[in-house]
């Protein structure tokens, strides 16, 4: 079977935990995870197919590790892959940026020829605006808010990942 690579970035340790859960619920055998600041351009060129993970910090920006990474990023070969992305913000204190690291990442791969699959539904969050918002109500990638519901993490992640499997077709 065809490996993953999951690629993440977190100063918290939350992103890093929620990335850890989807290796765990799709498989060590199948995901290779790296910490985007350990990573180049050849650690994901190994793989057709990506999950991308982080979390926005204060007024939409992207975290540390994306940030330091993002002119890199946007230097890869984009060009047959797939790739899921999940963002981890907090809907309320930052209800105008919720996630938009997914939105700002996404917009870079699709614009360099990259298909995006795991598309997640907006219902059940309360944010006003966010960059990783698209036409029909969906962001994205999955939208995760440890701060004001962690409790629904788990389930989250559980229904995102049973969806991306198929749409990697694993």
């Amino acid at each position: 079977m065809e490996k993953i690579g999951l690629f993440y970035g977190s100063d918290t340790g939350c992103t890093e935990a929620v990335a850890e859960m989807i290796k765990d619920q799709i498989g060590e055998d199948i995901i290779e995870i790296y910490d985007v600041y350990d990573v180049d351009a050849d650690d994901f060129n190994k793989y057709d197919k990506w999950i991308i993970g982080l979390s926005t910090w204060h007024d939409g920006q992207l975290v540390s590790a994306w940030d330091d990474y993002f002119e890199d990023f946007k230097e890869l070969n984009f060009e047959g892959k797939t790739i899921a992305f999940f963002g981890l913000g907090d809907q309320y204190g930052y209800s105008n940026y919720f996630i938009d690291g997914v939105g700002i990442l996404g917009v870079e791969a699709l614009e360099r020829g990259a298909k995006l699959i795991g598309y997640w539904p907006t219902d059940g969050y309360e944010h006003d605006e966010s960059k990783a918002e698209v036409e029909g109500g969906k962001f994205m990638g999955l939208a995760i808010d440890e701060d004001n519901q962690d409790e629904l993490t788990e389930e989250r992640v559980t229904k995102w990942v049973e969806q991306i499997k198929g749409e990697f077709g694993i």
